[in-house]
């Protein structure tokens, strides 16, 4: 006797679905459940139901060998399919999934760049349509590409999420929406054309295994599965058929466990196919009773704001929750729903400042939960290959900060070292470098770490890039420097791939600079190169790295950025001169420091600059400055050029700039050079107040890193007064000093003028 078989259509992650789905398989009770997922990984169906295990996780699958070419299947709380397989495991019914074995979707090696997210039956969202010109054109391909926009448009909504959300996860009283939904998509499937290739393939499939269970079960079967495939699994098709599709694909030997996942990966915006529009919203509604769910969100919105610093009166959530039932009711919707509740959040609680809203949307809408998986479950290759070098290492993943100092010449502290550094490569920062700039070139590196649950999937994401810490970190850098076509760039990844021990990988790169350096010709990429290639020597000498071939390529680009920043200074705005100041400061403490066989050619370019009347002026004085502090400039021939450059016959803008590229963050050097003050106290004495006023931003700029005693001194330089060693000046008396003092108070309260 062949067993009752009962579809369910269902949206991946819904919580509207999974609530209806659990209504209808207690009132159902069948005697087995079939689930859309890979039908070979059905063993590992009970793990999903132990009680340790806490969504959001990740079904995971590899070809044996090859975990490059993972596979996932996110499951949350509120998954129709998740809550299914809870239902069977609560009244002891066999589970399994039906959907086409993982070796079928992975006879095509997947690009390795990304983790591929397993395909999906359909996405719900309108949102998934976009960039699309195919779809935005052909109504036909809309609906195979968005059914249920399909169905929103039909019905006069503008989206496929709003029409969702009122008939199925808002609705307070749906009725028979299975029922419903298999019809919609059987209307909608007449109008397109048969499916093929792998869609077709997974139908075929399906109905093979659900065949089966019909059989073999004498109760009902449930089978759970996406809404735009209940039409085909109930359509007649002979075995013989069904078969015939699946034919010509080789079986192989494949690796799966379950991985934690995270809140932000269910969410559309990161690029998950059947992901929604906002996670946070979706668990809100399967975990709060229907009555509570207006009241329950908007106290949750105005404890955000409160965590945040913003104000928010009781009587601010009551005009919330007011306005969202009226705007409910305008709008014809069945009760309370997500837009409503925001648009009345943005005007009762944020008074109309969208930004205010955006500042907490994240945290609302998608959360920052973070499955976790039992003890039991197989770890995924690199979570293992962590807690191996966890153990060696001895550090253990703690949630509170604490500080970790290690010693490079020291075979434990050098292993530790490595480890963080790869880990950062991989985007998984559990030790943060406290000051690093001082770390680099020395043999002591003091660390901050602290774990973040999250960490654990971004490892897992990383398998696409190796099966253990290094082969992944390795594989990723290179992958990141394929993708990069900047000399500042390339040159970091060099030294990541150095400080965390990959020699392969800084091989690589090093090479794709050499070819890179070789085709630059923009002077600003060649000198943000400078300071990380410098990095890369001096940890060279630390680490005992082989760094002869950057020595190498470190003295042609010095060379090639010399010769072209002559011309690179001319004709630049505000913004521009500011960037190349600042990448010739940083390059002339690289040339200085390595004592690069470019240096000669080095200074020759900063002098060119400095007589170069086309020369951007604050860069001519930021030249001017490099040259005066490394002696190549004295004293006499510094105060002549700064003269000229502060002449009547200079503009006020230029001589400001010259100013400010000549002394900022060197004013203390006023304090030593007479005739470089008087030059300076000249220059500020002829300008008329408006200009004057106008430049004190200027000035504050160029003194602001001298602390409280330069400036006394300075001040007591100007006013060409005797000091003390400890700064203060020795009078006979201090009353001429105080009825001077007095005299000019009186004169700046009264308005008047102060004389000298």
């Amino acid at each position: 006797m062949q067993g009752q078989v009962e579809y369910f259509g269902i949206r991946h992650h819904g919580p509207g679905s999974a609530r209806r789905l659990v209504e209808s398989l207690d009132a159902l009770r069948p005697a087995e459940v079939l689930i859309e997922g890979p039908a070979d990984l059905s063993e590992l169906i009970p793990m999903l139901a132990d009680q340790d295990m806490v969504p959001p996780v990740a079904l995971l699958a590899y070809p044996a060998g090859e975990p490059e070419r993972s596979v996932f299947w996110p499951f949350s709380v509120f998954s129709p399919e998740y809550q299914a397989i809870l239902w069977a495991a609560k009244h002891d019914v066999p589970a399994r999934f039906i959907d086409l074995p993982v070796y079928w979707r992975l006879r095509v090696s997947a690009p390795a760049a990304e983790p591929v997210a397993a395909p999906e039956s359909e996405d719900t969202s309108d949102e998934h349509t976009q960039g699309s010109d195919d779809v935005a054109e052909n109504p036909l391909a809309r609906i195979r590409w968005d059914p249920i926009g399909a169905l929103a448009f039909a019905a006069g909504y503008e989206d496929g999420e709003s029409w969702w959300q009122d008939v199925i996860e808002e609705n307070p009283e749906p009725g028979p929406i299975f029922a419903a939904v298999a019809d919609a998509m059987r209307a909608l499937r007449e109008d397109v054309a048969p499916p093929q290739d792998d869609e077709a393939a997974r139908e075929a499939h399906m109905r093979l295994e659900i065949a089966k269970s019909r059989k073999r079960d004498e109760g009902a079967v449930a089978v759970v599965c996406g809404a735009w495939h209940v039409p085909a699994l109930t359509e007649k098709h002979t075995a013989k058929d069904d078969r015939a599709l699946l034919k010509g694909v080789a079986k192989r030997k494949v690796s799966a466990t379950w991985t934690p996942w995270t809140a932000p990966r269910l969410a559309l915006s990161s690029g998950y196919g059947a992901g929604v529009r906002a996670p946070g919203w979706n668990r809100h509604l399967w975990e709060t009773p229907r009555r509570e769910q207006a009241t329950r969100w908007i106290a949750r919105i105005a404890r955000c704001l409160r965590e945040n610093g913003q104000v928010v009166s009781t009587a601010s959530l009551i005009e919330t929750e007011r306005l969202a039932v009226s705007l409910a009711a305008i709008r014809g919707r069945p009760q309370v729903g997500f837009e409503e509740l925001t648009d009345a959040t943005v005007a009762c609680m944020c008074f109309g400042n969208h930004k205010l809203w955006q500042s907490i949307a994240v945290d609302v809408l998608i959360g920052s939960a973070v499955g976790r998986i039992p003890r039991g479950v197989p770890l995924a290759p690199l979570l293992e290959d962590l807690q191996r070098q966890q153990k060696t290492a001895r550090l253990k993943p703690e949630a509170l900060e604490r500080e970790l100092s290690v010693d490079l010449r020291s075979d434990s502290g050098l292993f530790r070292s490595t480890l963080l550094h790869r880990l950062a490569a991989l985007d998984v920062p559990w030790g943060k470098l406290d000051d690093p700039g001082r770390s680099r070139g020395t043999f002591r590196e003091r660390w901050v770490l602290r774990w973040e649950p999250e960490y654990s999937v971004s490892l897992v994401e990383n398998l696409v890039y190796g099966a253990t810490i290094a082969q992944a970190a390795s594989g990723r850098i290179i992958a990141r420097s394929r993708q990069s076509n900047r000399l500042g760039e390339l040159s970091d990844l060099v030294f990541e791939a150095l400080t965390a021990q990959l020699p392969e990988a800084a091989a690589e790169v090093s090479t794709a600079l050499e070819h890179r350096a070789g085709q630059a010709t923009d002077c600003l990429e060649m000198l943000s190169a400078l300071p990380p290639i410098a990095d890369v020597l001096r940890y060279g000498k630390a680490r005992h790295v082989d760094t002869g071939q950057m020595n190498a390529l470190f003295d042609r680009i010095a060379g090639q950025a010399s010769i072209a920043l002559h011309h690179a200074a001319r004709g630049l705005d505000e913004e521009a001169a500011g960037l190349l100041r600042d990448s010739i400061a940083a390059a002339d403490r690289s040339i200085q420091l390595i004592e690069s066989s470019a240096l000669s050619m080095w200074i020759d370019a900063l002098g060119e600059v400095i007589h170069d009347d086309q020369a951007t002026a604050l860069v001519a004085g930021q030249a001017a400055r490099l040259l005066y502090e490394s002696e190549h400039l004295d004293s006499d021939d510094a105060v002549d050029l700064l003269s000229r450059k502060l002449s009547p016959g200079t503009t006020t803008a230029d001589a400001a700039c010259f100013f400010e590229g000549f002394l900022e963050g060197a004013g203390n050097r006023l304090i030593h050079d007479a005739d470089l003050r008087h030059c300076v106290s000249d220059w500020i004495m002829s300008l008329d107040e408006e200009r004057f006023v106008e430049s004190l931003p200027l000035f504050r700029r160029v003194f602001s890193n001298m602390d409280k005693m330069e400036r006394r001194r300075l001040l007591d330089a100007v006013l060409g007064r005797q000091t003390t060693q400890t700064g203060y000046q020795v009078i006979e008396s201090v009353d001429p000093l105080w009825s001077e003092h007095m005299r000019r108070i009186n004169e700046i309260l009264s308005g008047g003028a102060i004389d000298g």
